[in-house]
């Protein structure tokens, strides 16, 4: 076996199990398979956590996750497979991030370590053995990389920067309540 398919099929690898866990969480969101909670219940845990309005934040989340899976599984429109991920993770990780980075204590390692991982796919490709590479690169080309990384970053800065400061509305009211009392 060559260099490069050693390189293909690790990507293929690398593509396939980041894509089969981000499809598995998204499908949980949309469709409440694998133990999740569909739309209803992600909704309502996405409006406890600040992300609203919350379905909508479900949706997109679940959008984010189950389609860019796929599309990096399949190693088609990798830029904004990746891109996708990357962001999805993001705003996860913005939840987790008050608990650490450890996952035992409730952090963001699991949710940053998939999202690096998408947007390294975006910038690294995703080999020869992939649909983009099939199709000619046509949904696969160099300047798509940037365009998708900064798209997917500049909505995720907005997404959580209103999180952010929803968040921190609503502890100020509480203040004022405790404060009524």
């Amino acid at each position: 076996m060559t260099c490069l398919d050693r390189r293909d099929l690790g990507l293929l690898l690398l593509r396939l199990g980041t894509g089969g866990v981000l499809m598995a969480h998204g499908t949980q969101k949309l469709f409440g398979w694998f133990g999740g909670h569909g739309l209803e219940g992600t909704g309502q845990f996405m409006e406890s956590v600040g992300y609203a309005p919350g379905r909508a934040s479900a949706t997109a989340s679940g959008l984010a996750e189950t389609g860019g899976g796929a599309l990096l599984a399949l190693g088609l429109a990798t830029p904004a497979a990746g891109a996708a991920a990357a962001g999805a993770m993001a705003g996860a990780a913005a939840v987790h991030v008050p608990n650490g980075f450890f996952a035992q204590e409730g952090g963001y390692e699991y949710a940053a370590a998939l999202g690096l991982t998408g947007a390294s796919l975006a910038i690294t490709g995703p080999g020869r053995l992939s649909l983009d590479h099939a199709l000619g690169h046509a949904v696969n080309r160099g300047w798509m990389v940037p365009t998708a990384l900064a798209v997917a970053a500049a909505t995720t800065a907005v997404v959580v920067g209103l999180r952010t400061r929803r968040l921190r509305r609503r502890r100020e009211g509480e203040q004022e309540t405790l404060f009524e009392e």
